[in-house]
């Protein structure tokens, strides 16, 4: 079905009725009042969030960094196009130039690149494969530009996609950006190849572990374009954190296929030397 169909078939009631329930209400451009809009953009936020620390939450175990320095991460994997925009700025709603963003998820079938023991039954093995992944410097407004798609699920987790922002070789967060369930719900009903898969999906915003830990701040605000979605988040760091060895325990379920044959977990904690 080609997008521009897809974003014709979107019941734009259904599709609010469904925001008014979610955590993303609080997020969207039209649920902040006029002057917190008119402030957010006077310091030249790309959306109305205010200037916090972002929470940290675990990494999960499919993190690897391959140093792909690209806009582009989709690498021809199929799905609904979204313009992911991340603004690094300070707790001071200050922008943050030249910090390096790594961002990863899993495809529309809900499976990562670089592990074995990918898919539902785990008999997919995606080692060497970098899809899906990738790094931008963040510009002169702490911009950090991907063209990528929408997210699929796995069991145990809510739709997500993974980050981390670094200062030179410094990580100071890691994090993740959730997006509407009733979005999330439609394309996975409705659109390929999300729709093609048998199995139901059985976690949510509301009953993920890691979103809820997360909270409204780590929900993006999303625009509907001609032909995509935009996807901004913006996250405010700790320049002083930094990073120690261990691996965060959390709810929100177990990987596809179980736990990966090869890799490791770190988890990031503001303000403490490794």
């Amino acid at each position: 079905m080609p997008i521009s169909e897809v974003f014709r078939s979107l019941s734009r009631r259904r599709l609010l009725a469904g925001f008014a329930a979610s955590p993303i209400a609080a997020m969207g451009i039209g649920a902040f009042p006029r002057q917190v809009r008119a402030q957010a953009q006077a310091v030249g936020l790309i959306t109305p969030n205010v200037c916090m620390v972002a929470p940290e939450v675990t990494e999960g175990p499919y993190y690897f960094d391959p140093a792909l320095e690209r806009s582009d991460i989709t690498e021809g994997k199929p799905g609904v196009p979204l313009k992911l925009q991340i603004q690094v700025v300070t707790a001071d709603c200050q922008p943050v130039p030249g910090a390096r963003v790594v961002v990863w998820h899993c495809d529309a079938s809900g499976n990562y690149s670089g592990y074995a023991r990918q898919g539902s039954d785990g008999a997919l093995d995606s080692s060497g494969e970098t899809f899906l992944r990738g790094t931008q410097v963040s510009g002169d407004t702490g911009v950090a530009l991907f063209d990528t798609i929408y997210p699929g699920w796995y069991r145990g987790r809510t739709t997500h996609i993974h980050f981390k922002v670094f200062l030179d070789s410094r990580t100071v967060l890691t994090s993740q950006i959730f997006f509407p369930d009733a979005l999330s719900q439609y394309l996975f009903q409705s659109v390929p190849p999300y729709n093609q898969r048998t199995a139901e999906r059985d976690t949510t915003n509301g009953t993920d572990g890691i979103a809820r830990q997360a909270g409204e701040g780590a929900f993006a605000a999303l625009r509907e374009q001609a032909a995509h979605y935009t996807a901004a988040l913006v996250v405010g760091i700790d320049e002083t954190a930094s990073s120690r060895a261990g691996k965060r325990p959390g709810a929100g379920g177990p990987p596809p296929g179980g736990a990966p044959a090869t890799g490791s977990a770190a988890v990031f904690i503001p303000g403490q030397q490794g």
